[in-house]
């Protein structure tokens, strides 16, 4: 799925500051997408799965403002967490990391209205991009 065409922010104006919960069962890369996000100022809280998502955010609805998840995940899939995000009131953004997702998958999550969905691996200089345009 390509990343959706999105204007660039306009010189000058303030930059948002997310509060991020990464969902990702890898945890290299849990640990790599921390310091990717808190370098830029972001706060984030990773977890090993869509469950654990799903179990902080029943815990406290309005923490997070941007939730980033892998697709393929143990226990509870990204498409799985974005189903359940999307019968609450949560109001934040939500990107889906995958390396590979069929067209039927990448259909439910543009129905659900995921912000972005972007191909892993994933560079901190893209994710820098993304995060600007939210």
């Amino acid at each position: 799925m390509d990343l959706p065409c999105m204007p660039a922010p306009a010189p000058g104006q303030p930059r948002r500051i997310f509060r991020a919960l990464y969902a990702e069962d890898v945890p290299e890369l849990r640990e790599l997408m921390r310091i990717v996000l808190t370098t830029e100022g972001h706060t984030a809280e990773c977890v090993p799965d869509g469950l654990a998502a799903w179990e902080k955010i029943q815990v406290e609805p309005g923490r997070f403002d941007l939730i980033i998840t892998d697709h393929h995940m143990p226990k509870m899939t990204g498409l799985d967490l974005v189903t359940r995000l999307r019968t609450t009131d949560y109001a934040g953004r939500i990107i889906v990391f995958s390396s590979e997702l069929s067209p039927e998958v990448g259909q439910a999550y543009r129905q659900l209205k995921v912000d972005v969905v972007l191909p892993k691996p994933i560079f901190p200089v893209t994710l820098r991009a993304v995060l600007a345009t939210l």
